[in-house]
């Protein structure tokens, strides 16, 4: 049988014999071209997908949720419904009485002490510039520059380094859903983006982040980091130590307020120890309150919320939501708490190498 050059020649083998009817041999021609046109068919969308770094989905109320985080819910200290040692069910101290009084119109009207955990943020942490994981892997800049990355050490060389870009919302979830209505203590506001990462220069600027947040100097050294074994155990136990500021319990250190770690031990505990970061930025910059008390004085601080210029983390308690809803008694957990708890099968390569967390606030208030 004589090949053309133009012609790919698929046959039977071994050969029949010439004897047998024609139609019994499969001979399929294809010219070169068209069968380049075909492969080309087949692997562009391939390759077109396999590039395709922003993944993400949207937020499911129902299934990826754990709406047991919202105990404890307490009354004083008199009533705690659904407390206990497992990290979701771990909570603030709470007022000693179950009366407060606060002021209205100048005049004491008293009310209940009521403490409980409401979901009010959502946190991406994602490879790609403008990637919205939480949104469904929306793409607001496709034709950006990817300015992500993770290096990873090799033979005598053992640092890991990385960088992730970060988006905030604004996610009063229960308010928003109206689950629960004319409940003063919730926090009602809108659904809003209210930070992204790719516009603030200091986000990959770790000198300029310095600039603005002098304090990072006093814990750039030996002692301040091994410090911070105390609040790892802290939080390991129970919660982390609110007045050690600068610690991240086991997952590094909050300074600098960047998108860049010099330990990346994994993308799990990558994005958790940045997410901590964003939300002490927040209150760095005075957009974050104090919502969490035992004070139950008279128009004393259970009355309202107040500004707090430094991160309360002890109020504050973490839930994933992509690529995987953590759920179980690590469905949600307060800051700090080690990655090895909670990271299994939450890493993985093409659609799991994005995070989404949900945060989980603390709120004391008097309910009238």
């Amino acid at each position: 049988m004589k090949h053309n050059r133009e012609n790919l020649v698929f046959s039977n083998y071994p050969p029949r014999s010439p004897t047998k009817a024609p139609t019994q041999n499969l001979v399929v021609l294809l010219p070169n071209r068209q069968l380049a046109l075909l492969l080309l068919a087949i692997i562009m969308p391939l390759a077109a997908e396999a590039s395709r770094t922003c993944q993400g989905r949207f937020v499911n109320p129902i299934s990826d949720i754990c709406w047991s985080c919202l105990m404890p819910i307490t009354i004083g200290n008199v009533v705690s419904i659904g407390s206990g040692t497992a990290p979701k069910k771990r909570d603030t101290r709470n007022p000693s009485s179950p009366i407060c009084m606060c002021n209205k119109g100048n005049i004491p009207v008293p009310g209940i002490t009521v403490g409980f955990w409401e979901p009010v943020r959502l946190i991406d942490v994602t490879r790609t510039p403008y990637c919205m994981t939480n949104l469904g892997g929306l793409s607001l800049g496709n034709d950006l520059k990817k300015v992500s990355s993770y290096k990873q050490g090799y033979g005598k060389h053992r640092s890991h380094s990385s960088f992730y870009h970060l988006h905030y919302y604004i996610y009063p979830l229960i308010y928003w859903l109206e689950l629960i209505t004319d409940f003063a203590c919730l926090e009602q506001s809108s659904f809003d983006v209210a930070y992204m990462s790719e516009l603030d220069p200091t986000w990959n600027d770790e000198e300029l982040q310095s600039i603005l947040t002098p304090e990072v100097f006093l814990f750039g050294n030996i002692i301040a980091q091994t410090a911070c074994s105390i609040d790892c155990a802290a939080a390991t136990v129970h919660l982390p130590r609110d007045e050690m500021f600068w610690c991240a319990g086991c997952l590094g250190n909050i300074y600098p307020f960047s998108g860049a770690n010099a330990d990346h031990v994994g993308g799990v505990q990558n994005s958790s120890l940045l997410s901590i970061r964003i939300i002490a930025k927040m209150h760095r910059a005075g957009l974050a309150q104090s919502t969490s008390t035992s004070d139950a004085r008279i128009n004393g601080p259970i009355c309202r919320k107040s500004r707090a210029f430094r991160i309360k983390k002890s109020q504050y308690k973490l839930q994933m939501t992509y690529p995987k809803a953590s759920s179980g008694s690590v469905g949600c957990w307060p800051l700090g708490l080690s990655d090895l708890l909670y990271s299994n099968f939450k890493e993985y390569p093409h659609d799991g190498q994005d995070w989404g967390y949900l945060v989980w606030r603390k709120k004391n208030c008097c309910m009238f």
